[in-house]
C-alpha cells in the first residue's frame, strides 16, 4: 500500500490543467502504479473520490468509491472506478445544493451541481465506457473532474455557507443529510 501526501489548497499545482492520458500510456506501470497509489491514498483518508492532480501528478485520472464510508455516510455506494480522461454532460437543467468538502480542502460549504450527467472515460484496462450519473454520485463526478481542470470547490461554494468539519458536524450535518437523503429517494440514485 502507497499512500501518498495529498496536496493542500494553496499548493500552486492543484490550478494547473490536467493533461490527456494517451491510450498507449494507460498499460504503462508508472500509469498502473499511480493508479494503485490513488485507490490506496482515497481509502485511506476516507475520500470519495481523488484525482491524480491532488497527489501532484497533472494528469487525467481519478478514482472514486463509497462502500461504507464513514466521512460519507450518507452517500450512496459506487463501484471502484478509475477514470481516465473522464468527462460529462448534463443531460438537463435540474441542479441540487450540495454541502460538500474535498480532501484537499478543510472546510466544507454549499455548492450547486447538476443532477443527471451523462459521463465517458477510459478504465485502467484501456476499454471505454458510457453511463448516466445521478445525484450525489453525479456530484462527486463533477468535483474530481473540476479537479483536473483546477477547480477546486471554494470556487464554487457560497462563501456564506463555509464551515470547518467540526462545525458541519456540530450545526448542519443532520438537517443536510435529511435533506439530500430525500433528494437521493427522489432521484433514485
Amino acid at each position: 500500500m502507497t499512500v501518498r501526501r495529498i496536496l493542500s489548497v494553496g499548493d500552486p499545482t492543484l490550478r494547473v490543467r490536467a493533461g490527456e492520458v494517451t491510450r498507449h500510456n494507460i498499460s504503462l506501470p508508472a500509469v498502473q502504479d499511480l493508479i494503485d497509489d490513488l485507490i490506496d491514498t482515497m481509502r485511506h483518508a476516507n475520500g470519495s473520490g481523488i484525482a491524480a492532480i491532488q497527489v501532484g501528478e497533472p494528469v487525467r485520472i481519478m478514482v472514486m468509491e463509497v462502500d461504507n464510508n464513514p466521512r460519507y455516510p450518507y452517500k450512496p455506494p459506487i463501484p471502484l472506478t478509475v477514470a481516465i480522461n473522464p468527462e460529462y454532460e448534463a443531460l438537463d437543467d435540474r441542479t441540487v445544493i450540495i454541502n460538500e468538502g474535498c480532501l484537499s480542502v478543510p472546510l466544507r460549504g454549499e455548492l450547486e451541481r447538476h443532477v443527471n450527467l451523462r459521463v465517458r472515460y477510459t478504465d485502467r484496462d484501456g476499454i471505454d465506457h458510457e453511463q448516466v450519473l445521478r445525484g450525489l454520485t453525479a456530484g462527486t463526478w463533477q468535483h474530481e473532474c473540476d479537479h483536473l481542470d483546477g477547480v477546486l470547490v471554494v470556487d464554487r461554494i457560497d462563501p456564506r455557507t463555509l464551515s470547518t468539519w467540526e462545525e458541519f458536524d456540530r450545526h448542519h450535518r443532520d438537517p443536510f443529510v435529511e435533506r439530500i437523503t430525500r433528494f437521493e429517494a427522489e432521484v433514485g440514485a
